[in-house]
Formats: C-alpha cells, structure tokens, sequence
C-alpha cells in the first residue's frame, strides 16, 4: 500500500510498534426467524489499520456500502477478506477509503467468522503522510491520538455515525 501511494515501502509499517494492539474475535450469527428485523453487526467502519477476515465458508451475511446501496460479499472457502481501517484512510489523506460495512443475519443458517484486528500504539499520533501533502491536496485529516480516536470512534459507533467524519479538516 505504501508504494502504492508513492512512498517509501515501509511507510505504514513503520507505523508498527511492540505496543500495537492486535486481537481476534469469533462472531457467531445464529439462525433468525426474522432477519430484516436484526442487524449481525450494524453499519460501521473498522478504526484500527487492518482487519483480516475469515468468512464462514457456505454462509454469506458480510455486506460493503457502496454508492448508496449494500452490497452482498460473496463467500468462497479459504479465503481471507482484509479491509483497511480508517487509520490507512487517515494516512493515505483520503486516498485509501475505509469501507462502510455490515453483517446481516440469515433465516435458516448460523454462520460463524473470525476477525483479527491490527492497531497502532494508543499514543501514537495518526496523520496524513507528509509526502503525500502539496499545494493542491492540502491535509484532509487532522492529527490525532490513536488513544483518542479510539474513544471517539467507540461513542460514534453506538449512535451509527463515523468518528472520522469529526477528523476531517
């Protein structure tokens, strides 16, 4: 991703410290008579700079937003979905977008999945690159703790809106 961007290649994993939290989570969606009634998992970004996901291999339930409408994730076996978080987001200045996404249940089936979240030390400040900022694409984000933006992603998160949203310049 960082070459990608035009920097150096170890940019976002320079990121990195001992002190970055990282941590898995089994979700179990069991059958629901009702589905357009529950949401699995409610419409959010994730906040850190990646999740890998493994999907539950016959059962589908992960939708992305895009362009307005939701989009069905399709399942394949043995197949790891990673999603950047806003972090990437933050520093790529807007280049990377963190998806806005959801897990649905389903009516008949359960369906398991496991998630593993990667992090920055809390008191790491997150910035858009420096090389990345000119006349013409002036910082679209603001510096702040991760400690920081974890709180305020949390609150946002309960009330259904994106804390990056309040980072934005």
């Amino acid at each position: 991703m960082s070459k990608a961007l035009g920097l150096n290649e170890d940019y976002i994993v320079a990121q990195f410290s001992n002190k970055a939290p990282s941590f898995a989570r089994f979700n179990y969606y069991p059958p629901c008579p009702r589905p357009d009634l529950v949401f699995g998992v409610k419409p959010h970004s994730d906040s850190g700079v990646l999740t890998i996901l493994l999907m539950d291999k016959d059962v589908g339930g992960l939708q992305v937003l895009r362009d307005g409408a939701w989009h069905n994730v399709p399942t394949n076996p043995h197949r790891l979905l990673i999603n950047i978080g806003d972090f990437v987001e933050i520093m790529s200045n807007g280049i990377f977008k963190s998806p806005v996404h959801r897990a649905v249940t389903n009516a008949g089936k359960e369906r398991i999945s496991l998630a593993m979240f990667h992090g920055l030390d809390p008191k790491e400040e997150i910035e858009p690159a420096t090389a990345l900022l000119h006349e013409k694409q002036p910082a679209r984000y603001r510096k702040i703790k991760a400690k920081e933006y974890l709180a305020g992603f949390y609150e946002h998160f309960c009330r259904g809106t994106r804390f990056i949203e309040a980072v934005k310049i």
